[in-house]
């Protein structure tokens, strides 16, 4: 009888808790405050020389985010974001640059953390984050490249002059030489900016993260194929 008594009590218990249960399940996340940091690696490759404003890139979330004390992030999440600015490295100065922007994170269950992060570490050596607006900076070069191209621009302006006085046969080849050794090796010191999958960076946010299904989110939208065309 108490056996039977038991098992009455156990479910009038689970009755009364489980609307309880299933109204927590539903209550919204946490925003995310603005200042959270989101520590990613990169999923897809991002270069000055190939990408443009407007392209989209992922990467993979590596730690848990709180709020209010709840994990409302887990790591393994989707973070989405786009291109804001390219500026291809220039010939003779001036390094390659790119500005991201990070939009959203996607959950497991398809909802979207919808936000505006500004990158602002590389948290890599090769990956040097510049200025309040976090622009990342091809390397450039170095004074001992500024000197050997100094000295191959002296060599060219030789051929060149060379050349603009009659020169021929190998005198002419020289300064052709030359010039195209200069011109290769201001192209080659002139690194783009090449971030490979894999690459960690570190995002904060500068809007609150709200939480949307993935129909209601405003963030960056996948670019449409059409399939038909092909």
């Amino acid at each position: 009888m108490s056996h039977l008594k038991n098992r009455m009590t156990g479910l009038v218990l689970a009755f009364l808790t489980a609307p309880a249960l299933l109204w927590a399940s539903d209550l919204p996340k946490p925003e995310l405050p603005v200042g959270t940091q989101v520590s990613v690696t990169l999923i897809s490759t991002l270069s000055s020389s190939a990408d443009r404003a407007g392209d989209i890139f992922t990467a993979k979330v590596q730690d848990p985010i709180f709020a209010q004390g709840v994990e409302v992030v887990p790591a393994g999440s989707t973070l989405r974001g786009h291109v804001t600015f390219v500026k291809p490295p220039g010939r003779v100065k001036g390094k390659a640059e790119m500005r991201l922007l990070a939009d959203a994170i996607v959950l497991e269950d398809g909802r979207e953390y919808t936000f505006s992060g500004q990158l602002t570490d590389g948290n890599d050596q090769d990956v040097k984050v510049n200025g309040n607006e976090g622009t990342i900076e091809g390397k450039g070069k170095s004074k001992t490249q500024a000197a050997k191209e100094s000295g191959i621009g002296a060599a060219a302006g030789a051929g060149v002059g060379a050349l603009s006085a009659g020169g021929t046969g190998a005198l002419y080849g020289a300064g052709i030489g030359a010039v195209a050794g200069l011109i290769h090796t201001l192209a080659k010191h002139h690194k783009d900016v090449v971030l490979q999958p894999g690459t960690p960076l570190l995002f904060v946010l500068t809007s609150p993260g709200k939480i949307a299904n993935a129909s209601e989110s405003k963030g960056t939208p996948v670019p449409f194929v059409c399939q038909s065309c092909q």
